[in-house]
């Protein structure tokens, strides 16, 4: 009976490890080309994990915004970036999920669109 216990909480440490690694591996640079209706957006992608919280910065060659609402969850990701274009304010929403340096993204700009793309870490 020790035995099965002692596996059993073995195997919930293994699985705390091993979110927290999928958690801190979404850390770093990342780029992206998205494709938009307005033309192809370059980004670079600045995250910063603490525990499952994640915060940085969302830059284009057009502007830079600081990322809100950011969280990580085992492999999955998200996140807002708040955007000016044309004097309007757009909200846009990031649902994704990470596979080693790879992230397969949507995000939904307002009511706008709603895109998917791929982030590869940066080397």
């Amino acid at each position: 009976m020790y035995r099965s216990r002692f596996a059993v909480c073995a195997l919930f440490v293994l699985a705390a490890v091993c979110a927290a690694a999928f958690a801190g591996g979404a850390a770093g640079k990342w780029t992206a080309a998205i494709d938009t209706q307005v033309g192809v957006q370059n980004y670079t992608y600045d995250f910063k994990v603490d525990g499952d919280k994640l915060t940085g910065t969302a830059k284009s060659q057009f502007s830079e915004s600081p990322i809100t609402e950011g969280s990580i969850k085992g492999d999955a990701i998200s996140f807002v970036e708040t955007l000016t274009y044309q004097d309007m304010t757009m909200r846009v929403v990031y649902t994704g999920t990470v596979s080693g340096d790879e992230i397969k993204f949507n995000r939904k700009v307002g009511d706008i669109a709603s895109e998917d793309f791929v982030a590869k870490r940066a080397k």
